[in-house]
């Protein structure tokens, strides 16, 4: 039951009892244990809009964190196959062990039409009663997803680190190779230190980075600025999450210290709070952005890459700025707006190089989806290199050349 009345009728497979939360859709084709599995799904009923729903099974390597996210999720026919070399389970096991509820034979397509014609709304899922007045009232008294900070629902308790080895990619990306913007040696032969902000980031960041020869301390959301440069960090990564950007204020305060002091790489979630600490505002779309197959171009090269998204906020572009103006200034500090969505127009990617601060609104990590934007990361560690090489007041550079 949709806040405005709609009803979709199904079977729960898996689950029971009454459950709320913003009701979105994701385009995926395949990756439903990757986008269940997500902290960015906190607290939303996940529509699939793929017709079957599990026909792969499931493996330990696919999830892209402990728990499952998702309030809910809803489909148009959900299988228990396990028809796959690398499956270790059925998506229905899988489900069935994280205690989530699970919904099939809906008419996912009707529904989905619906979202796109009136919006993302709170709803409820329910297996107790189909008193039409009762579940309205109850869609109606969930929390709406604009101002609520959901990163401090999803974070880590305490920092802990990885190292190269810890999190090995999992089959999807074996032998895949990310390559640098710039082909720059390596300033030392020690890993390049990252501090990762988990605002509900996901594995698969992590794995990239580390394939990037990154040693990583992954903290909690609400860290200073101040406890971050303790640490010594050659570059600082702010990780996709759930919610309202505008809403995580303690996280803005603290990417605006740390700004032209560390390099910086947003992403999602990241990719808005970074917008936020350089002046620029963000807003909640209709129905947001959620599936592997999203065009997005790149303003510099001209170059188009299809990605994976998963939001359900965006930048607000700058008054009088439109997107076949190319990338140029968007606010103070010679901020630039540096890729654009082609469905849409909305902001993907920003860029102050005078700060050694850049960011992305997709995913390029995919999990599910195309491997087109991975080379990002490698963007990263050039801009931790061109950071490290700076000259410093007695003409030397951090990396002592």
């Amino acid at each position: 039951m949709l806040e405005d009345g709609a009803s979709y009728a199904g079977e729960a497979l898996v689950g029971s009892g009454t459950v709320g939360g913003e009701i979105v859709f994701t385009t995926s084709i395949g990756g439903y244990q990757e986008i269940a599995s997500d902290p960015s799904y906190h607290g939303q009923i996940v529509t699939y809009t793929f017709p079957m729903n599990g026909n792969y099974g499931t493996a330990p390597g696919l999830d892209e964190s402990t728990s499952f996210h998702p309030s809910a999720i809803v489909a148009r026919e959900i299988t228990d196959y396990r028809f796959n070399r690398a499956a270790e389970a059925t998506w229905l096991d899988w489900l069935a062990g994280r205690g989530c509820l699970a919904v099939t034979g809906v008419d996912t397509r009707a529904l989905t039409r619906h979202i796109r014609e009136a919006g993302a709304m709170r709803a409820v899922v329910s297996t107790q009663t189909d008193d039409a007045k009762r579940l309205r009232e109850l869609a109606r008294q969930v929390p709406s997803m604009t101002g609520r900070d959901l990163a401090a629902e999803v974070t880590c308790a305490e920092r802990y680190q990885l190292a190269a080895g810890d999190l090995p990619l999992h089959s999807a990306g074996e032998g895949f190779r990310l390559r640098a913007d710039e082909g720059m040696p390596r300033v030392a032969g020690e890993p390049f230190h990252v501090v990762v902000y988990d605002f509900g980031v996901k594995r698969s960041l992590l794995r990239l980075l580390l394939a990037e020869s990154c040693r990583l301390t992954v903290v909690p959301a609400r860290t200073s600025a101040r406890e971050v440069l303790k640490l010594g960090p050659d570059g600082v990564f702010l990780s996709n999450g759930p919610g309202d950007p505008a809403a995580v204020t303690y996280a803005v305060k603290a990417v605006a210290r740390l700004l032209g002091k560390v390099p910086l790489f947003g992403i999602c979630l990241g990719h808005q709070l970074l917008a936020l600490s350089l002046g620029l505002a963000t807003y909640k779309l209709p129905f947001g952005h959620r599936g592997a197959n999203h065009p997005v171009k790149d303003l510099h090269s001209g170059m188009i890459e299809i990605t994976t998204q998963n939001h359900g906020f965006a930048v607000r572009a700058p008054d009088g700025w439109a997107p076949g103006q190319g990338a140029r200034a968007a606010a103070g500090d010679g901020v630039e707006i540096t890729h654009v969505d082609l469905n849409d127009g909305t902001v993907e990617g920003l860029a102050c190089p005078g700060r050694h601060a850049f960011s992305v609104q997709y995913h390029p990590e995919a999990s599910p989806g195309p491997h087109d934007a991975r080379h990002v990361f490698g963007r990263f560690v050039a801009e931790m290199e061109r950071f490290a090489r700076r000259p410093t007041r007695d003409g030397q550079t951090r990396a002592g050349s």
